[in-house]
């Protein structure tokens, strides 16, 4: 009930493990209660604690803080493909995913999982489509580099508010080491909204 009651004053709802790390077990813009039932018990499998959270639009933003001062951001993007006209996204998924491994030491790979196909069905589409050459699309919704999402720098282009509000957050935690996860509009723009803070 609490759940509905949830989904209801919000719209669209993000599931996550409480003690989670590397996007595992993460649902992201979920609009049904089937679907967030689905991911609560796909998030128990990382913790028995799951939390819900508001879902909000925007890039996904980390920045960094060390001693208490803003070191490096980076914008990071959802794992996306690029058609070719020939082989299906299934196929595409997976040749990603070996590059990724091979450049990461097997760190970095998109996962073939409930996440990724809903995503794919929410497009319309499923694991053997075929998409046209030069489209490109989006295989998840959330952006950690460990299900194949990929960085732009934005340290030099960061706009003031936004590093303050990652100063005082790593103040308020007394983190002196922490890379903190914001949702913006743009890395130059003051509106944020915060997701998270990671010690890792």
């Amino acid at each position: 009930d609490d759940n509905l009651a949830f989904l209801e004053e919000h719209g669209a709802v993000v599931v996550k493990p409480v003690d989670g790390e590397q996007g595992q077990g993460v649902a992201v813009n979920l609009t049904e209660y089937d679907e967030i039932s689905q991911a609560v018990e796909h998030a128990r499998r990382f913790d028995s604690r799951v939390l819900l959270e508001s879902f909000h639009a925007g890039f996904d933003l980390r920045i960094v803080v060390i001693g208490f001062e803003v070191v490096a951001a980076a914008i990071r993007r959802a794992a996306e493909i690029l058609g070719d006209g020939r082989h299906t996204i299934g196929e595409l998924i997976d040749a990603q995913s070996r590059r990724r491994q091979a450049a990461t030491g097997g760190e970095s790979r998109i996962p073939k999982d409930a996440e990724t196909l809903r995503t794919l069905h929410a497009a319309g589409c499923d694991y053997d489509t075929v998409l046209p050459q030069g489209k490109r699309m989006a295989v998840r919704k959330t952006a950690n580099l460990h299900t194949g999402g990929i960085l732009e720098d934005v340290t030099g282009i960061l706009h003031p508010t936004l590093a303050d509000a990652a100063v005082k957050a790593a103040r308020a935690l007394d983190i002196p080491v922490v890379g903190l996860d914001l949702l913006v509009p743009a890395a130059d723009q003051p509106e944020y909204v915060f997701i998270e803070a990671n010690e890792r």
